[in-house]
């Protein structure tokens, strides 16, 4: 085993055990390191034996071919968090990465849903998961459908938290369900009566589909036991062409989107939008803003005695 392997293998094992990093962020991690190890390979440098000149060459090679500020930064923090670890451990004396600046990323504005249509894409999955023709598997894979997008739009779960969720939610009726976030931290999500009703709904009608056991709300035949977050989102979007809306404006996490930014349009406290959202920091939640500056214009013109006076 090479030394690179030995400390990207340690890294991880260190985010994993340590940071409770999930499966999907380790493997961020690898492939950015790995792509990092394979282009410092080919100048003849080893990862970890890099200086700050040749992590700056490979920044610039990323620039150079093409690659979005976002990706470029996203790589960058990748080899922070290795170096950082490294000089921790005292694998190396130093951090090539501190130097560094990174790459300004504008922020964007989050797509989002109209209430109106995500109402469409809701009344769609209710209209299926209503058909007196369906039976069966079709019976409960529309049940599915609309429990999956009631329970999204009603708590703003990452996709992940979602389709994850554990059988266990269904043994109580009560207000508030049990959510594993990132980092496997735990936080309490609130759930509406009609995610609720869908949910039990769908319930009656699991025994039609195929899964793995009993412990997840939402089985299949996947290595992990649950239904992955590419199908639901590939259904997600046949949902959408038959609601009318184009299938490229809609995802899960564009519908996590709606959810906050309606609960802002609606007068709801930052603060609580994070807590729901499960965002470890507000900075997170105020790509959110431009919804709350666009409330508090409309409370202006609306409500100011002087709103329709024009000025000089």
């Amino acid at each position: 085993m090479s030394r690179d392997t030995a400390h990207l293998d340690a890294f991880l094992e260190m985010m994993a055990v340590e940071r409770g990093a999930s499966q999907n962020t380790l493997d961020a991690y690898r492939r950015d390191l790995d792509h990092a190890r394979a282009a410092l390979k080919a100048e003849g440098v080893a990862l970890s034996e890099a200086t700050t000149e040749a992590v700056r060459a490979y920044m610039a090679g990323l620039d150079a071919g093409g690659f979005a500020a976002s990706s470029r930064q996203r790589r960058l923090s990748s080899l922070r968090q290795f170096f950082k670890f490294l000089y921790a451990e005292g694998r190396r004396a130093d951090d090539p990465t501190s130097p560094i600046e990174g790459s300004r990323k504008a922020k964007s504005i989050p797509k989002i849903l109209s209430e109106e249509e995500v109402d469409r894409l809701i009344g769609e999955a209710e209209a299926q998961a209503g058909n007196p023709e369906l039976r069966g598997t079709a019976l409960a894979r529309a049940r599915r459908m609309h429990a999956l997008v009631e329970i999204l739009y009603a708590t703003g779960l990452r996709v992940s938290e979602l389709v994850s969720l554990p059988r266990s939610v269904l043994r109580s009726r009560a207000s508030l369900i049990v959510v594993r976030g990132k980092g496997n931290k735990e936080r309490l999500v609130p759930i509406g009566e009609r995610a609720r009703d869908a949910m039990d709904a769908f319930a009656a009608s699991l025994k039609d589909l195929p899964g793995a056991g009993e412990a997840w709300l939402f089985p299949a035949l996947s290595e992990s036991g649950h239904m992955t977050r590419q199908a639901f989102a590939r259904d997600l979007k046949d949902l959408a062409i038959r609601a009318g809306i184009r299938p490229s404006r809609v995802s899960p996490h564009v519908l996590r989107h709606a959810f906050a930014s309606h609960l802002l349009q609606n007068g709801a406290d930052l603060r609580v939008v994070q807590e729901l959202l499960g965002h470890a920091d507000i900075g997170t939640t105020q790509i959110y803003t431009h919804v709350m500056e666009e409330r508090l214009m409309r409370l202006v013109t609306d409500h100011h005695p002087l709103s329709e006076l024009s000025g000089d």
